[in-house]
């Protein structure tokens, strides 16, 4: 990528394109994209116009396109893996090609690993580091740092500073060459969980009696046994909880008191601006998948200071010394 110039992007595990709209607020081109959820390729199509590729498992890493940099928020899957001894005394291949093989991460790493790209941006949910006692967050730094090479920085971020949600995400940025990178700090704008609801909403989204009742017993039988689980009257002069890709079945999460009826559920454009996402962004699908789909998203304000942190380390040259450079 030359400083100046338009730098390239492929955006994997898609959804419905949040990371993509960070990257081309960073002056990025997307050349590429792969998304298997049919509704989500429906917005994504909506949006960008243009459909991404399907299963990223059937997508050959030789056809696609090169680009400076690969983004893409992948699924967690259980890693397996064993000690190299063992696979050796088997004949078997050991590094990524082995402890990722049947994960969704394995895709990740062969795309890097054909295509080289200058740099990447992964994000996933802040529980990755604890997975499985810390062993799949190893696997996945080995792969990245010792098998693929690249200098690689990693950080939870909570975007509740920008959006008026607790939501706590792991980003994992890498580069071919080692850069004195560092996260962007956040400015504590504190929004109100107020700020992004409409004054009328239909009456569809407040809960039926029966839902409600459901949920107000589901809550009493959890406190007598000592659980904290529930449903969450969320404070208008607050931030809500974390937006899960489960709010479709009952909105337990998030629900909106109101006077003199049952709680209501957030609206699909209200999601869409708990992650931050332009208040033009199309939602073309059904309520249930628009929940699906937001509950599944990236907030959008926070991975555009991410975007932005990324390619100015790359336009800038801010390399760092090795440690042969620096004793010379």
């Amino acid at each position: 990528m030359v400083k100046g110039t338009s730098f390239r992007f492929i955006d994997l595990f898609a959804g419905i394109g949040g990371l993509r709209i960070a990257f081309e607020s960073a002056g990025g081109k997307c050349v590429f994209s792969s998304e298997w959820n049919k509704f989500s390729q429906q917005t994504y199509s909506d949006n960008f116009g243009d459909v991404p590729d399907g299963d990223i498992t059937k997508i050959d890493e030789k056809e696609i396109p090169d680009h400076d940099i690969l983004v893409g928020g992948f699924p967690c899957q259980p890693f397996s893996i064993a000690g190299v001894s063992s696979k050796n005394s088997l004949g078997r291949k050991h590094g990524f090609e082995d402890e990722t093989q049947g994960t969704l991460f394995f895709d990740i790493c062969r795309i890097i690993k054909e295509k080289k790209p200058s740099a990447f941006l992964l994000e996933n949910v802040k529980n990755l580091k604890s997975h499985d006692k810390g062993r799949t967050f190893k696997t996945i730094m080995k792969a990245l740092q010792e098998e693929l090479g690249y200098d690689v920085h990693y950080k939870v971020i909570d975007a509740s500073k920008l959006v008026p949600q607790h939501r706590e995400r792991i980003f994992i940025v890498g580069f071919r060459t080692p850069m004195e990178f560092e996260f962007p700090e956040l400015e504590d704008k504190r929004p109100k969980l107020g700020d992004i609801l409409d004054k009328m909403v239909a009456d569809k989204y407040t809960l039926t009696d029966g839902t409600w009742n459901s949920l107000q017993r589901h809550m009493e039988k959890h406190r007598e046994k000592g659980n904290g689980f529930g449903y969450n009257l969320a404070d208008r002069k607050g931030t809500a909880k974390t937006l899960s890709a489960r709010y479709y079945k009952d909105g337990a999460e998030i629900l909106i008191p109101q006077k003199n009826k049952n709680p209501r559920r957030l609206t699909p454009r209200e999601c869409a601006r708990l992650m931050g996402f332009p208040e033009d962004f199309r939602i073309p699908v059904s309520d249930n998948q628009a929940y699906r789909q937001f509950g599944n998203a990236v907030v959008v304000p926070v991975v555009k200071l991410i975007a932005k942190e990324v390619v100015d380390t790359m336009t800038q040259g801010k390399k760092r010394m090795t440690l042969m450079e620096f004793v010379r």
